[in-house]
């Protein structure tokens, strides 16, 4: 018998910074200037992702075109990259994303791509515990309690073993 089955997920809107914990908006502050950093001369839209580790220490991550465009990579996987080469044993704890086109920062908070969704789920899998996500934007900051309330029906290490645990 087939069924009609919903997905839905919760996140809080804070429409003031100043409604976040300072480490909230110190690791904002570092995807911001992650996002100024960016390379974008075709899109001309610069993101720039911010990770705490479990030991407090921040790893920022801009995007990187190329004109070759599947050649380049996101803020988000940029910083994850960076985060497992340099800091393996140290769990991701929280990222925040921002957006800068040539007005400013995106008034709408901008939310990862497909791939960066997967890369995140990956991580969170690998620790067994979730990615805490904050979307920052001129006017409000979104955050999200892990990944699967982005990507509710992931493909994992589970996906590849069908029927065994």
């Amino acid at each position: 018998m087939s069924k009609i089955k919903n997905i839905s997920f919760s996140y809080i809107e804070h429409e003031d910074q100043k409604e976040l914990s300072p480490e909230d908006q110190e690791l904002i502050k570092a995807s911001e200037e992650a996002a100024l950093s960016a390379y974008a001369p075709y899109s001309r839209f610069r993101v720039g992702a911010a990770i705490r580790l479990e030991s407090g220490r921040i790893v920022p991550g801009a995007n990187v075109e190329n004109s070759a465009f599947p050649s380049g990579i996101c803020a988000e996987r940029t910083a994850l990259s960076a985060a497992i080469t340099n800091f393996p044993n140290d769990r991701p704890v929280t990222m925040a994303i921002t957006g800068i086109t040539d007005q400013g920062f995106t008034s709408e908070s901008i939310s990862p791509c497909g791939n960066c969704r997967q890369v995140i789920a990956e991580e969170e899998n690998r620790w067994g515990r979730k990615i805490r996500i904050l979307l920052a934007s001129k006017d409000k900051t979104i955050e999200i309690d892990g990944i699967d309330q982005l990507l509710p029906l992931q493909f994992n290490r589970n996906s590849l073993r069908p029927g065994r645990p």
